[in-house]
This record gives structure tokens, sequence and C-alpha cells, in this order.
């Protein structure tokens, strides 16, 4: 199985309808799912973008041959696959809590 990861703010994860398809906020403007490749690519990435951002992060651990969307690599390093379309739950195969420093830094995600 192969892992990729998504944060995602946990009251909105949690105020989806969960037998709908993920389709995070920014989803409308930009037009896919960002996901990252590595625990530690995602503390770092959540840190750099929402680190300022008070409310809790969930990451989403995603099983990337159970995506249904088309999954493309748009980064020349491949770290950061998008999903073009909704995420279909199935293929979200664990919802963790992510823990942060005092500072707000988000720490990794357990494996």
């Amino acid at each position: 199985m192969k892992i990729t990861y998504h944060g995602t703010p946990k009251a909105y994860f949690e105020s989806l309808d969960t037998s709908a398809p993920y389709v995070p906020e920014a989803f409308g403007k930009e037009g896919f799912i960002h996901t990252t490749e590595g625990r530690e690519a995602v503390s770092i990435i959540l840190t750099g973008i929402y680190k300022a951002y008070k409310e809790p992060f969930v990451v989403l651990h995603i099983d990337k041959d159970s995506i249904a969307a088309p999954v493309r690599y748009d980064d020349p390093a491949c770290l950061f696959p998008h999903i073009y379309g909704p995420l279909n739950r199935d293929a979200i195969i664990k919802v963790e809590d992510i823990q942060r420093a005092e500072d707000g830094t988000f720490m990794q995600p357990q494996e």
C-alpha cells in the first residue's frame, strides 16, 4: 500500500457528510486536492502554511492505490501529488489528529 497524506482543519473535516466524497475548501478555486509524500513533509508543509492558525488539524492517510480520481505529480521532485477530483472516502484509511509544539509548529504524524 502506498500512502499519501492530506492535512485539513479538524472542524471542517468533521462537518462534512461522511457518505459523500471528501472535497477540501480550496478545491473549487484550485481544482485539485493537495497531498504530500512522507510524514515529515506533512509537518513541514502544514507549518509553512497554517502555523498561525490556532484551530486543530487532522491528517488524512490516503491509500494511493484506492483513489478513484486522477492523481498527478505536478512538481519535478514527485513529492506532492494532486488529486484531480473529489476523494472517495474508502481511500482514506486513517484520520489522525496532528499535534503541535508550543510555538505552533506541526509535529510529524505517527505511522
